[in-house]
């Protein structure tokens, strides 16, 4: 462990801590994905963008949630913990708008899958993942559950062409 942390490491201790440097934050991520990155951006302020918010503590909790997804970790002590709030509070504050952690966390999601399925970049199983689902059976059980079909239906059926009849029947009337 010395050897890999380039320090002693004390076992044992009180508290479990990494300090680093201060200018840390400025060093390169290695292995960083600038295209994901960008694209998780754009696709989180697009779904945003097309949700009437009645609430700016939902938005807080969204912002929160978003980054968190990809890792799993989007869980309401968590969130709580990043708002500075006790999850009692978040609790509290989210029903006062009628909403419960688990709604906000589901149709966060939902936006999102809709979103990410529009590019055929991206595999189910890479966007199960960056919905924070660890198998893509429960992504798939979870969008079924949203929109009454399965993301390969979804995604099929958003490629497939307009009808030329349909097109036609909607300039004679």
């Amino acid at each position: 462990m010395d050897a890999f942390m380039g320090h002693d490491v004390t076992f044992g201790a009180d508290a479990d801590e990494v300090v680093f440097l201060g200018n840390a934050q400025q060093l390169p991520v290695l292995g960083a994905d600038p295209y994901l990155n960008r694209l998780l951006i754009k696709f989180c302020e697009e779904a945003r963008s097309h949700r009437t918010v009645s609430s700016t503590f939902r938005v807080d909790v969204e912002n929160a949630i978003a980054p968190l997804l990809p890792h799993g970790k989007a869980r309401a002590p968590e969130i709580a913990r990043r708002l500075g709030v006790s999850p009692r509070t978040l609790v509290r504050r989210l029903a006062a708008e009628g909403l419960t952690f688990s709604t906000v966390l589901d149709r966060l999601r939902a936006d999102l899958a809709r979103r990410y399925l529009q590019d055929g970049g991206l595999s189910i199983s890479k966007i199960a993942w960056m919905l924070g689902y660890r198998e893509v059976s429960a992504f798939t059980h979870a969008y079924k559950r949203w929109t009454g079909r399965t993301p390969r239906k979804a995604r099929a059926l958003e490629k497939r062409p307009a009808s030329p009849l349909a097109f036609d029947r909607g300039r004679s009337s």
